[in-house]
């Protein structure tokens, strides 16, 4: 496990988990999950980003893989923000709409901190571990080389059907839903 921050007094720093077998001169697995304290670390039903985290974990794991964990939680808007969200969500937006309600992107998620941490792992070329095209897209446009996709969908739950939805219709996840 690396912590990579951009000053030394950095609290909340990103992280790199490197698992046994890594070996950055072959196509590596790599996961580049973005924070979700309500998924990750409390369980939320209302996304699938704790099973999304726990898979790739075993994925990388398995295969000598990296999940890099960045610190942008709430897709960018921090987590006061998306408990906001939430809220909104309540009364019947959908995760776009709130973002965008409270002055938001619907993503405003970043991924250059990624990119440097591949960068200094090493890592020339990855089989990037998402659903996200906006991820794929943001490597190709990278020095760092996407040499294929291993889709990480989890079955729906009932409280997540709907976000899921809405991540494949309005933000273009490939979840075969």
């Amino acid at each position: 496990m690396l912590a990579y921050a951009e000053k030394p007094t950095e609290r909340m720093p990103h992280i790199a988990f490197i698992a046994e077998g890594f070996d950055p001169s072959r196509p590596v697995p790599v996961r580049i999950h973005s924070e979700c304290m309500t998924g990750d670390v409390f369980g939320s039903r209302r996304c699938d980003c704790g099973e999304q985290l726990d898979a790739s974990l075993h994925i990388a794991a398995k295969h000598g893989g990296v999940v890099i964990y960045l610190r942008q939680e709430g897709r960018g808007i921090g987590l006061i923000n998306k408990l906001k969200a939430y809220n909104l969500q309540d009364l019947g937006l959908n995760t776009a709409e709130a973002n965008t309600h409270l002055g938001f992107d619907v993503d405003a998620r970043q991924y250059d901190a990624a990119i440097f941490i591949l960068q200094d792992l090493g890592i020339k070329e990855v089989e990037l571990i998402t659903n996200n095209p906006a991820k794929v897209e943001a490597l190709r446009r990278s020095p760092v080389k996407v040499a294929g996709r291993i889709p990480l969908v989890i079955e729906p739950q009932d409280d997540s059907r709907n976000y899921l939805k809405t991540k494949q219709e309005l933000m273009g996840h490939l979840l075969g839903l």
